[in-house]
């Protein structure tokens, strides 16, 4: 982990206060696996004063690059949107994320994503398919204008999109896809999303391995304030810090309240 002045290469409108950040800097070379992420700090002042935590959505660390892709609902994500930015303090790369092993070659990966949940799981997609897995994503969002990076992942894999309320692919849910679909026979699962959405896709996909990754709340990113804590099935230690110990857990780990 590093804090850089990262170089701002672009910062584009993907969707409705859907947004791209594309960032250079010696921090990538840092990046260990897909799931990680950074905190950045959005102001020289003290408005906002914490840091905000982005996922990384891809790196390239032969280039030195990544992107990170962010929804611009408050003040701190607002002033990365409409700020010309040349440079951005960035601290990361912070916590741990989806190991990807050699022995997925040949198996079916089931990649779920929820809103802002679904940046994570396009570089995760792509080291799959490097390794010879064959992959389908199910990405939920809210209504077609949220809708972002469906040909990306097109390309990677087959790709079903839901909407909350029908106007882009399916109407419903990721869960109500996958049942359609018939996608419970996958090898395996990678999900990313809001709390409700995990525990639904955890006891849809009970039979099979699995592992998500917590969207929460975080003061430091670096496991000293606590503020991001979720309880888990270990009765020995019955708290793990989102920051640190995940955000990526296995299935099972998570006790949803």
């Amino acid at each position: 982990m590093i804090r850089e002045q990262m170089k701002v290469l672009g910062n584009k409108k993907l969707a409705h206060q859907i947004y791209e950040m594309t960032l250079s800097g010696e921090l990538v070379s840092l990046i260990r696996t897909p799931g990680q992420f950074v905190h950045i700090r959005t102001s020289s002042g003290n408005d906002p004063l914490l840091r905000r935590p982005i996922s990384i959505s891809s790196y390239n660390q032969e280039e030195n690059t990544m992107t990170v892709i962010y929804r611009a609902s408050g003040l701190g994500t607002k002033q990365m949107a409409e700020s010309p930015y040349d440079t951005i303090d960035v601290l990361g790369p912070l916590g741990s994320g989806y190991q990807v092993n050699e022995d997925v070659k040949g198996k079916s990966m089931l990649l779920i994503g929820g809103g802002i949940g679904v940046p994570p799981l396009y570089e995760l997609s792509k080291q799959l398919v490097e390794k010879g897995a064959s992959v389908t994503h199910v990405l939920g969002f809210e209504s077609a204008r949220v809708v972002f990076y469906e040909k990306e992942f097109s390309e990677l894999g087959q790709t079903l999109i839901a909407t909350a309320d029908g106007s882009h692919g399916c109407k419903g849910f990721v869960t109500n896809v996958i049942e359609q679909q018939g996608l419970i026979h996958a090898d395996a699962f990678y999900a990313c999303g809001p709390v409700p959405m995990l525990a639904a896709v955890e006891e849809q996909l009970a039979h099979i391995p699995g592992f998500v990754s917590m969207e929460q709340r975080m003061g430091c990113g670096v496991g000293a304030c606590l503020a991001c804590v979720c309880e888990v099935k270990d009765p020995d230690v019955p708290y793990k810090k989102v920051c640190t110990d995940g955000p990526v857990f296995r299935k099972g780990e998570l006790i949803y309240g």
